[in-house]
């Protein structure tokens, strides 16, 4: 339940404050504010929670308790539209009290003798506060304004639901500004008037419905992080994956899964397809993964997995991958470059049949020379899912020395030799072992003309 309990003392600016606090904290669900105070007392309520949206069943319990026994006399201050927005912008805080549209509404709170607000009450209807009134005093609501409040006898044994309407910025003449002020100065007649004929009461000011509703995304929803704002998150497509009875035993993921017919077709995108998987099969030494295309293409995968004694381990190894269109069939060997642990996974990001293909052309079929596959971004698994639904390592393709690298340290080598040589060259340098003598005869060179 959210609400707070303030002295008779506190001032309009910390209620203010209050509703400035959890105005960052805001929801996408409708809401309006709702503060009740009473001439008599108010049960006691426990603060809010920074951004907590009341409920429709907390205000009943709450409203159970205030409205228990006995009769009371209500006085429901009910505006067409209002939100904690309103109190934010137009009430005043930072001590510019002569700027408040609420200077009643603060009187109001500072004489009573307890009050309650409730920043962020869940809104469900036009009728639902009202309607909970009604409900808890069993008294029908009587509109009335300060005019006709002044002649109106009211009967403080029994229950009273006094409706005073208040209207909102819909004046093209007034400013939000000067319309709450307008009804700051009918609340503080209204009171007044309560006061003059000195008959305890109780009462609410909310709103009919809210005024601003602002939509903000939920931050589960969100990267945590920065990130450019011209950046673009890619849509992440699921992997193909086939299961067997022991769980997925095949997966393969590919950015674009490129097919031409002939050199000078453009490519067709079948990773934009979705495919069935009918003739796929898998065991411990084989799997084949077979992609149905409604085009009508037909792309399969063959892996192997074998003991190699060298390494002494199992390895897997994409033997073939063949593509069928309109009866025609185009086979390229693939275990010659595509090859991995058989617990790994396979990466690269281009397998291609044509310019450094890692597929190789299998020159018994005609239409082989002539059909081109082209896998962007490709990732294939036959083998050792133990992950479940991820890929396991993945082996790329691309080797750990480049030519770059080789380039690179060749040259740093060669830097490093000549560093060596002339550090090499400077230490064999030997000072003279005799020098002349200085009470001796000087050395003399003759000269010839």
């Amino acid at each position: 339940m959210a609400g707070s309990r303030c002295p008779s003392r506190v001032r309009f600016s910390a209620f203010v404050a209050f509703f400035s606090a959890l105005f960052a904290a805001g929801s996408s669900t409708a809401q309006v504010p709702l503060v009740m105070w009473s001439s008599d007392g108010l049960p006691p309520l426990a603060s809010p929670a920074a951004g907590h949206i009341t409920s429709k069943d907390q205000l009943t319990a709450y409203l159970n308790s205030a409205f228990g026994s006995g009769p009371h006399t209500v006085l429901l201050f009910l505006q067409d539209k209002l939100s904690k927005d309103d109190f934010t912008v137009f009430g005043g805080v930072f001590g510019n009290k002569q700027d408040s549209a609420f200077q009643n509404l603060e009187a109001a709170l500072q004489s009573s003798s307890s009050s309650v607000t409730l920043p962020a009450l869940e809104w469900s209807g036009s009728s639902a506060v009202p309607a909970l009134l009604q409900e808890k005093l069993g008294a029908s609501p009587l509109l009335v304004d300060a005019d006709t409040l002044s002649h109106l006898s009211v009967n403080a044994s029994v229950s009273n639901l006094l409706l005073i309407s208040l209207p909102y910025c819909n004046d093209l003449h007034k400013s939000c500004k000067e319309v709450l002020r307008d009804n700051d100065e009918i609340i503080g007649k209204v009171l007044d008037i309560m006061k003059a004929k000195n008959v305890p009461y109780t009462a609410i000011y909310t709103g009919l419905q809210p005024s601003r509703v602002i939509s903000e995304t939920s931050m589960s929803n969100q990267a945590v992080g920065r990130s450019l704002l011209q950046e673009v998150t890619a849509d992440v497509k699921a992997p193909i994956m086939f299961n067997s009875t022991g769980g997925p035993c095949i997966m393969l993921w590919a950015q674009n899964l490129n097919v031409s017919l002939s050199r000078t077709s453009a490519f067709i995108d079948l990773a934009a397809q979705t495919p069935t998987l009918t003739g796929s099969v898998c065991n411990d030494s084989h799997s084949q993964l077979v992609l149905n295309y409604a085009s009508g293409f037909v792309l399969s995968f063959a892996m192997t997995r074998r003991l190699y004694p060298v390494s002494a381990r199992y390895w897997f190894t994409l033997d073939s991958v063949q593509l069928q269109s309109s009866g025609l069939t185009a086979s390229f060997i693939g275990s010659r470059n595509i090859y991995a642990p058989a617990e790994y996974s396979f990466h690269c990001q281009s397998v291609k049949s044509f310019q450094e293909a890692l597929l190789v052309p299998n020159n018994t079929n005609q239409n082989t020379s002539q059909w081109r596959l082209n896998f962007i971004d490709f990732q294939i698994q036959g083998f050792g899912l133990a992950n479940g639904t991820n890929f396991s390592y993945a082996s790329d393709c691309a080797g750990f020395f480049t030519a770059g690298i080789w380039m690179g340290l060749l040259t740093s080598l060669l830097m490093l030799f000549i560093f060596v040589y002339g550090l090499h060259m400077i230490m064999q340098l030997n000072t003279m072992d005799r020098f002349d003598d200085p009470k001796g005869p000087s050395i003399s060179v003759p000269q010839s003309e």
